[in-house]
């Protein structure tokens, strides 16, 4: 995921965090705040109560990969990935299922009809 897709700064982490709202579920929670932008920019939070860095750092570079897959449709908002205890057991499948969950639970993933993606080829 290129650099321009992440939020990095500490700042940025702290306004989403202070001003936007979220949304949760067993193993994510997504806060989210609407920016206007050219597309979305995302952090990822794993704790170190989910693993050594080995296991931490698989599971932000399984959600990095899942958030690639998901990009044509989320919406261009800045949001923050937290994952929760339990995902480190979780296959890549349920993983994506969970996450994608919580982001429809968030309204940052958005459908699209065949007639759009036909028009997008």
């Amino acid at each position: 995921m290129k650099k321009s897709y992440r939020v990095k700064k500490d700042s940025d982490f702290g306004a989403i965090f202070n001003q936007g709202k979220s949304v949760a579920n067993r193993r994510f929670v997504v806060y989210q705040l609407e920016k206007s932008q050219a597309h979305f920019r995302v952090g990822l939070s794993v704790s170190k109560k989910l693993g050594n860095a080995v296991v931490r750092n698989r599971i932000k570079r399984q959600l990095r990969h899942l958030l690639q897959e998901f990009s044509p449709q989320l919406k261009t908002y800045d949001f923050v990935v937290i994952a929760r205890k339990g995902v480190e057991e979780l296959s890549y499948v349920e993983m994506r299922k969970n996450l994608l969950h919580v982001l429809k639970l968030g309204q940052l993933y958005q459908e699209r009809d065949m007639c759009e993606k036909e028009n997008l080829i």
